[in-house]
């Protein structure tokens, strides 16, 4: 009996760690009106010290790095696009909002809890990436995503803790997949 209740509260303890992180579980594109469209799924989970600096006022950007490069089988891929994506994460004490601000597009919207803040923010849909015309006809394009904090955007006295506290080290895995145009 002991040995079960001690396999079950480090599988918790596991759980808990495996929740700081983000990780992309689906993405894709679809073409509409000539251009296509990225969509993604994204789970944010963020460390208790990213938590407590947002509830204390620290802004976070969230950045989405995306990359489009044709493949070639006699040399390197060549590099057709890349994009980033910057999401501002800030509370607003005053009205006691989470507001996350696009910072590429400039909308922005307000959220009562940080948990749908960050659920939003993980939906994205129909964003955007990159005109076919620019895709050569029969030709093979790899996709690459991944998301990260921006840690370089935090406060100056902040920066140091963050570059070395694995609590501040958060983005995915790069997710990857083809289009054939």
């Amino acid at each position: 009996m002991r040995q079960l209740l001690l396999a079950a509260s480090l599988g918790g303890a596991g759980l808990a760690v495996a929740d700081d992180g983000f990780v992309i579980h689906d993405a894709g594109m679809d073409l509409r009106n000539n251009v296509y469209h990225l969509n993604a799924r994204i789970s944010y989970h963020l460390s208790q010290e990213a938590v407590n600096a947002v509830k204390n006022g620290v802004p976070l950007i969230i950045a989405m790095d995306i990359r489009v490069d044709r493949k070639r089988n006699w040399w390197l891929d060549k590099e057709v696009a890349t994009l980033t994506q910057n999401y501002l994460l800030l509370y607003h004490a005053l009205t006691e909002k989470y507001i996350i601000h696009n910072l590429n597009s400039g909308i922005q919207e307000n959220f009562s809890n940080l948990d749908t803040a960050l659920w939003s923010l993980g939906r994205v849909d129909s964003l955007p990436l990159i005109d076919a015309n620019l895709l050569e006809p029969g030709s093979e394009y790899g996709i690459e995503l991944r998301t990260r904090l921006d840690i370089e955007s935090l406060p100056a006295p902040m920066r140091p803790l963050a570059y070395i506290s694995s609590d501040w080290q958060l983005q995915s895995d790069w997710y990857s997949w083809s289009l054939v145009r």
